[in-house]
């Protein structure tokens, strides 16, 4: 597959396909988006939203789901409204998610499965990581939105004036919900 990307890298920088994505650092609507990683919301998220190049920061992993106040989703978010001007942030959740009923007791069987030692897990079990919350799913979308939501509206580093919001896109259609 590295191949077939350089190759067409190559060959998109010297026709310059590059040119129509031109943009700055900053976001032209002031908006941060966590969602998910899930590849039906590549090219669909932004195009419900009406964003374009430049329009957003995007935010994404399994789950589009803040899961610690100080890990890196939420890091990324304070650098957001820090350092390049981000006063909105939308939460976007997303029907039949796979990261949703993600079991972390099955993902440590695939895990040994393909050669990750016992050992290994003991070890960040006695470092204090709790593979149930790190690895688990969640069962309700509305509610995993509105956990997240509430991290970041009441996280003591975000000031009172950035708007935050949670939302379900439908992962076919691209319809909105807003849930918070």
């Amino acid at each position: 597959m590295i191949d077939e990307i350089l190759e067409y890298n190559e060959e998109f920088v010297k026709n310059k396909g590059y040119e129509r994505y031109i943009t700055n650092k900053y976001p032209d609507k002031k908006t941060a988006i966590v969602s998910c990683m899930d590849t039906r919301l590549t090219q669909l998220l932004p195009a419900a939203l009406g964003m374009k190049n430049g329009d957003a920061k995007i935010i994404k992993n399994a789950g589009g789901i803040i899961s610690h106040p100080f890990g890196s989703a939420m890091r990324s978010l304070l650098i957001g409204i820090y350092e390049l001007g981000v006063d909105e942030i939308l939460v976007i959740g997303h029907t039949d998610c796979g990261a949703r009923y993600t079991d972390s007791q099955g993902m440590i069987q695939k895990m040994k499965a393909r050669g990750v030692e016992q050992r290994n897990i003991d070890l960040i079990k006695y470092y204090g990581i709790d593979f149930e919350t790190w690895l688990g799913g969640f069962l309700d979308l509305d509610q995993s939105i509105t956990k997240s939501v509430d991290i970041i509206r009441n996280h003591p580093l975000v000031p009172d004036t950035i708007k935050v919001y949670g939302l379900v896109i439908d992962s076919v259609t691209g319809a909105l919900r807003r849930v918070v």
